[in-house]
């Protein structure tokens, strides 16, 4: 059997990045920008006040009091009419263009205005050093025309939505989502809307990995659930192989029911690899389908949810963020200390559901009492996986363990 770290080697290989896709800028936060943007314009567009105050000629009023005509006033949205000339001033808002003839704009609170002044109101400019430039902001200073501002696999940020906004986009070409089809496996398995009967129990994989895949960033396609019979599972699986990856939970391990291998076969799916050295996880599954130029990952996961989740975790994770345009991203992976001691059994590595400490700032963790695959509920308790390499050992309290945040 596989390693995790080879077996996720493979899932890698294999995930390619979807074609690109062109979005409108609303909707395209978040995504990976697929081409290069290019403006249209100069920013600022215009020698630009970076405040409010008056747009002077420096060499009249740096290091001296001077006092000065105001010829006109600029606020953001005009265009001055008239240039500075010797003695002159004009009062000038944050973002308005600076006239012809001023080179500086002094702050207002360094001014006094005389508005009754005859025949043109008069600011008295106190005296202060003003460095050549002083507040204003060149035409093109943040970027000119033809210039390259946004480049290819940057994460479109709110900050970059505003920017391809002010070069005058309004769509883009960024890197999909990918679309994940989600099904269930198993006779035992009804709705979760519905009361089970004898040998039943209700569907929690399905809407448990639907919730994961979409924090993911994946867009999911509920399948519903399929039954342990080749033709239900045929029809089922055909239809989620037209989405970009296809995640079947259950009916991957050894029993005589487990059918999904042998039908993904006998629907043109390559198996990649079954079987790996995880606990929980041993039976995952994973295979290429190949269809008219175009390859989508299917996963086959453990029918019990806590392995659904772990393998999801490790494996579909990663694969969704390639195709999305990100690095292979997985769960942060951080060093932590554990609370209490602990003894692991076991051939293979395990993946224990635990619980950051918060009320600690050491990295404390807590194991949580795992009741096996099956505990849904510790699950949804734990806020970490805690990796546990494989053999019989015991460890002590406070030993360093690798801890993956969830």
């Amino acid at each position: 059997m596989l390693e995790v770290a080879d077996a996720l080697k493979i899932v890698v290989e294999h995930a390619r990045a979807l074609a690109p896709q062109r979005l409108p800028i609303r909707e395209a936060a978040g995504k990976v920008l697929a081409e290069p943007v290019v403006s249209d314009i100069d920013s600022p567009p215009h020698n630009k006040s970076l405040v409010d105050g008056y747009a002077v000629r420096r060499a009249e009023v740096d290091g001296q009091e001077a006092a000065l005509g105001v010829v006109e006033e600029i606020t953001a949205g005009l265009v001055p009419t008239m240039a500075i000339g010797a003695g002159q001033a004009a009062r000038i808002m944050t973002g308005a263009p600076v006239p012809i003839g001023a080179d500086a704009v002094v702050m207002v609170e360094r001014t006094k205005l005389d508005a009754a002044a005859q025949p043109l109101p008069r600011v008295t400019i106190a005296p202060h050093t003003i460095p050549p430039g002083g507040n204003i902001l060149p035409l093109g200073a943040e970027f000119r025309r033809n210039d390259i501002v946004l480049n290819p696999k940057q994460i479109l940020t709110p900050s970059a939505i505003g920017l391809l906004a002010e070069v005058g986009r309004r769509d883009v070409l960024i890197q999909p989502q990918p679309t994940v089809a989600i099904l269930a496996t198993g006779n035992e398995l009804v709705a979760a809307h519905t009361l089970p009967g004898p040998g039943q129990i209700r569907n929690s994989n399905g809407p448990l990995l639907d919730a994961l895949i979409r924090s993911f960033g994946g867009r999911t396609i509920d399948l519903g659930i399929a039954r342990d019979e080749p033709e239900s599972l045929r029809t089922k699986i055909a239809a989620g192989l037209q989405a970009d990856v296809l995640v079947v939970s259950g009916g991957v391990s050894a029993g005589v029911l487990d059918l999904v291998p042998g039908v993904l076969a006998e629907l043109g799916v390559k198996t990649l690899f079954h079987r790996i050295e995880l606990k929980p996880g041993r039976p995952l599954w994973c295979g290429l389908y190949s269809e008219g130029g175009r390859e989508r990952l299917v996963f086959g996961l453990p029918g019990n949810p806590v392995s659904s989740l772990v393998c999801c975790q490790l494996f579909v994770r990663p694969a969704l963020a390639i195709m999305a345009g990100f690095p292979p991203r997985g769960m942060e992976k951080r060093k932590g200390k554990l609370a209490a001691d602990y003894a692991h059994r076991g051939a293979r590595p395990t993946f224990h559901p635990g619980r950051l400490v918060p009320e600690h700032d050491n990295g404390e963790v807590a194991t949580l009492p795992w009741r096996g695959s099956a505990d849904l509920h510790t699950l949804s308790q734990a806020d970490c996986l805690i990796h546990f390499h494989a053999g019989n050992y015991s460890l002590p309290s406070g030993s360093e363990v690798d801890v993956y945040v969830m």
